[in-house]
């Protein structure tokens, strides 16, 4: 049932150290997901690895046998291996002692639809993978739909995205796609594009939100580009009463989330 690997040379090894480098991720369409809880959560959520890697000499567990078991059945690679091999393919020295390999998921933006959830988070220009996966953290926290990525962003797919989503890749949808073509699918759908501005905005605490709510965040160092802002149906902003000016995009998204969630369940 299982093959074993011992060699650093060895070809799949070579093969799964590529998928932490985007290029190759792209040119595959695969990518890496570590930790047994994380791989759970995806099977959990509909999603089985097209191979499994992990490290001999681990003590067995439920989860494990729960997870080999139907990737085995359903024609999936099963591989033991040794720690310090599975610590090259990760490029972590504290890795964790199993990782999945998992096909891309349809990232497009007619596959979304709008009227599935009240809420969306939408990250323009996010490039720290760190925030990309804490919105999808905060997505699935308050029941939303996805997360909307739009232009440049952090790749989700990366191994620092996935690590931070901690499961959430797997519970949210998630779209890739550019301003010149999100634009015109919000304005064709009956949805609230509401962002996080300062440009002729109003207390974000009782603003006129409805569903289904697209929450937008813009980059980290830029914020949103302003005619973004000024496309959007309502602009809100949240006090800053210390030094900062702005919080952090990722939790700027989650703060703004929870007042929207709040005033939709009023």
């Amino acid at each position: 049932m299982f093959r074993q690997i011992t060699g650093f040379s060895n070809p799949t090894v070579k093969y799964l150290r590529s998928l932490r480098d985007k290029k190759h991720r792209r040119r595959e369409g695969k990518f890496l997901a570590e930790g047994l809880r994380l791989l759970t959560d995806a099977r959990e959520n509909g999603y089985l690895p097209e191979s499994v890697v992990f490290a001999e000499g681990r003590d067995s567990h439920p989860l494990l046998s729960a997870l080999i078991t139907p990737v085995h059945a359903a024609g999936g690679e099963i591989i033991e291996t040794t720690p310090d091999i599975l610590s090259k393919i990760t490029g972590k020295d504290n890795a964790q002692s199993i990782l999945g390999v998992f096909p891309e998921f349809d990232t497009s933006l007619q596959s979304v639809d709008p009227a599935s959830a009240d809420i969306w988070l939408v990250a323009q220009a996010l490039r720290d993978p760190g925030n990309l996966g804490t919105m999808l953290r905060t997505g699935d926290a308050v029941g939303a739909g996805g997360v909307i990525l739009i232009d440049d962003c952090a790749d989700p797919f990366s191994v620092e995205a996935v690590r931070a989503s901690m499961g959430a890749i797997f519970t949210q949808k998630l779209v890739q796609t550019r301003w010149e073509e999100f634009h015109p699918w919000m304005q064709s759908h009956d949805g609230q594009l509401v962002a996080a501005s300062l440009r002729d905005a109003q207390p974000y605490r009782a603003a006129p939100y409805r569903a289904p709510c697209f929450v937008m965040v813009g980059n980290e160092s830029q914020g949103l580009p302003e005619d973004y802002e000024m496309a959007c149906d309502l602009r809100v902003t949240m006090p800053m009463r210390g030094r900062a000016d702005s919080l952090n995009a990722a939790v700027a998204a989650a703060v703004l989330s929870y007042e929207v969630l709040a005033s939709l369940d009023a």
